[in-house]
């Protein structure tokens, strides 16, 4: 087996169709978690709605922590330290980032969500799902191994005026367990990356506020959530 087909293994029960729907299913749960989240919520009790709501739409288990972060927690990776005690102001910035299995198949999702009306808070947002969409769009359209994915996304997040974080590159996903896989990163993939497999994670700053926002979507190619 190659290294790129030893990266890209998957289980005997691996289908492209239930990751779609498991990508689906997280995606509704992030904008359930965010529509729950309002000005005067604690981050502690971010993650426990965060719990809550998966648990009523019957998840089978997590396969990453809740990551719920306000604030200028948005700053921080997957492995930062959390504020549970910061209290989510009138205008702030949030972002809900998930790791759900659903029916044997791994859903990672996130996404950042503005309370208020600054404008800086909720460019930053888009900031982040845009660099996405466009990132993603070369994989599509040029073929870019995971590395020049990446080498692109940092490239293109200064032209925009955002800091992208360097530290952040992607990973794979699959049935459950993907780990086993030993993939590393996506930022560290020299091949083309397949859909349906990899997660593309972009998370950036604001180039001079204590403030950032995340996006992450499962790669897929034109004609596979048909």
């Amino acid at each position: 087996m190659s290294v790129q087909h030893a990266k890209e293994a998957v289980g005997a029960t691996f289908s492209l169709p239930a990751m779609l729907r498991a990508r689906d299913l997280t995606f509704e749960a992030v904008r359930k978690i965010a529509e729950a989240i309002h000005p005067g919520m604690t981050e502690g009790r971010g993650g426990e709605v965060a719990q809550e709501i998966l648990e009523a739409m019957g998840m089978e288990r997590l396969w990453h922590r809740n990551v719920i972060r306000f604030g200028p927690g948005t700053l921080e990776t997957f492995y930062g330290e959390f504020t549970p005690d910061y209290v989510l102001k009138a205008d702030d910035i949030f972002y809900v980032d998930l790791g759900v299995v659903w029916d044997g198949h791994e859903g990672d999702a996130g996404d950042t969500f503005v309370a208020g009306n600054d404008p800086e808070m909720a460019a930053c947002a888009q900031a982040a799902r845009d660099l996405w969409h466009e990132v993603a769009g070369r994989w599509r359209d040029e073929g870019l191994t995971g590395a020049a994915l990446y080498a692109f996304a940092k490239a293109r997040a200064e032209a925009m005026g955002w800091r992208l974080n360097w530290e952040v590159k992607g990973h794979r996903v699959s049935d459950f367990p993907h780990a086993i896989y030993k993939a590393g990163a996506l930022g560290e993939f020299d091949a083309l990356p397949t859909t349906g497999l990899w997660i593309l994670e972009i998370q950036i700053a604001h180039p001079t506020r204590p403030i950032g926002a995340f996006y992450e979507d499962l790669l897929i190619g034109e004609g596979a959530a048909a």
